[in-house]
């Protein structure tokens, strides 16, 4: 199967395209529930986007944000403000 392939109206590339925003709940109701008739019909976005749905699990458990100091705070806009 390639990137290009269609099931279920969505191509793999479309689906890969918009994992971030399903895993985020910021996809309409419409693109939702094609991106999850494409998975549930094809094996390799099923197989790739449950181990991706895992690994985002496991990386928002372990990372927890933290409250910068304001000493850090400003060097951190220091820098960012630098980069623009």
């Amino acid at each position: 199967m390639s990137l290009d392939d269609r099931v279920a109206g969505i191509s793999c590339r479309e689906v890969l395209a918009q994992l971030g925003d399903y895993q985020d709940g910021g996809l309409a109701a419409n693109a939702r529930a094609a991106l999850e008739a494409h998975v549930g019909a094809c094996a390799n976005c099923a197989a790739f986007g449950g181990a991706y749905g895992g690994l985002v699990a496991r990386l928002r458990e372990r990372l927890t944000p933290r409250d910068l100091d304001a000493e850090r705070a400003a060097r951190l806009a220091a820098r960012l403000a630098q980069d623009e």
